[in-house]
């Protein structure tokens, strides 16, 4: 079982920055990937970004050059970075923990983007 603790929302203007983090329960070394994930109203989560165990990456095509993860296993905690921030990214971010059997998941942090 892994519990993961989302921080880090809250209310900034377009163009500012904020960095989320994510505090799991247990050592995420064995994690096949963590990720983010958001979900604004009325629309499905969707994948923000995604480090994998070899610590490559990938990210969604709309924050490509804004968004950074990175991961600190000695603090079982995962971050992504978010600058250039637009209103359109106002959701709850929600990060995500997959391991070789089961995916775990936080429960969640708003961000909102205000113009």
């Amino acid at each position: 079982q892994v519990q993961l603790a989302e921080s880090g929302g809250g209310l900034v203007q377009a163009g500012g920055s904020l960095r989320l983090s994510c505090a799991a329960s247990r050592s995420i070394f064995g994690a096949v990937s963590m990720g983010w994930y958001r979900q604004a109203p009325g629309n499905e989560r969707e994948l923000v970004a995604r480090i994998f165990s070899d610590g490559s990456t990938n990210y969604a095509d709309s924050v490509t050059g804004r968004f950074t993860i990175s991961r600190d296993n000695a603090k079982n905690t995962v971050y992504l970075q978010m600058n250039s921030l637009k209103p359109e990214d106002t959701a709850v971010y929600y990060c995500n923990f997959r391991s070789s059997l089961r995916v775990y998941w936080g429960q969640g942090t708003q961000v909102t983007v205000f113009s």
